[in-house]
C-alpha cells in the first residue's frame, strides 16, 4: 500500500519477480478490502491519500497480527516510533531501494516460518511456546506482536548472554544497524516489559546492562 503509483508498480514488480503474489491498494478503502483476504504480510505507507497510514495500522492491530512493514519519510522519526509502538514489525525509510524492501519482506517472512519450528521455553512463571507463538505469565496468556515475540524468544534462548542493540537488530530483525534505528530495539523491549513484568521499571526477565545492551535472566 503506497500513495505513489510509480512506487507501487515498481515494488509490485520486484516482489512478483521473487515469486510473491501482490495485491496493490492505492487508498484506504482498497487497503481495508485487501486485508479481508488475510495477506501474509503488509507493506504500508504512512502517508496514504486522504488517510493516515498509522491509523490504518492501529485498526489492523485490533484484529490481526499480520506482519507489517512501514514506509516512512526519512525525516519523520516520530512516525517510525509511533508505528513501532502500534505494532509494526519493521520500517523502510524513503528514498529506498526496491531490493532493500524485497530483502526486508523475505527476512520478516523467514522469521515467521523459522519461529514456527522452534521449541518451547519454560521458566518459573514464564512460558514461551515458539511453535504456537504464545506467551504465558503465571498461566495467563499474554498478547504479543510478532516482533515482540521474536525478540523475547531470541533473548530467552540465550539466557544470561548479553546482546547489544546492534546485535539484536542483526539477529532478530535480520538487518544491519546502519539500516535501522537502535531505538527500534529499545521500543520493543519497553513494550515486552509492560506485558510480562510485574514492575516494568524493575524488570525481572529482561535486564538492561548499561552501556552494553540487554540479557534475559532465567
Amino acid at each position: 500500500m503506497d500513495d505513489e503509483p510509480t512506487v507501487r508498480d515498481v515494488l509490485a514488480e520486484y516482489l512478483e519477480r521473487e515469486g510473491y503474489r501482490v495485491d496493490v491498494a492505492p487508498d484506504r478503502h482498497e487497503a481495508r478490502r485487501g486485508l479481508t483476504r488475510h495477506p501474509d504480510l503488509v507493506v504500508l505507507d504512512v502517508m496514504m491519500p486522504g488517510f493516515d497510514g498509522l491509523r490504518l495500522l492501529a485498526h489492523l492491530r485490533q484484529a490481526s497480527d499480520v506482519p507489517v512493514i512501514l514506509l516512512t519519510a526519512r525525516s519523520q522519526e516520530a512516525d517510525r516510533v509511533v508505528g513501532l509502538d502500534l505494532g509494526a514489525d519493521d520500517y523502510v525509510t524513503k528514498p529506498f531501494s526496491p531490493r532493500e524492501l524485497v530483502a526486508r519482506v523475505r527476512s520478516v517472512l523467514r522469521r515467521q516460518e523459522r519461529a514456527a519450528h522452534q521449541h518451547r521455553l519454560e521458566f518459573e512463571g514464564l512460558t514461551i511456546d515458539a511453535g504456537a507463538r504464545e506467551v504465558t505469565v503465571n498461566g495467563r496468556a499474554i498478547e504479543t506482536r510478532p516482533r515482540e515475540f521474536d525478540l523475547l524468544a531470541f533473548l530467552a534462548s540465550f539466557p544470561r548472554q548479553v546482546f547489544s542493540r546492534a546485535e539484536l537488530l542483526e539477529q532478530v530483525w535480520d538487518s544491519p544497524a546502519e539500516y535501522q534505528d537502535l531505538s527500534t530495539v529499545t521500543v520493543h523491549v519497553r513494550r515486552i516489559r509492560q506485558k510480562i513484568e510485574t514492575d516494568p521499571l524493575r524488570p525481572r526477565w529482561i535486564i538492561t546492562v548499561w552501556g552494553v545492551g540487554y540479557r534475559f535472566e532465567p
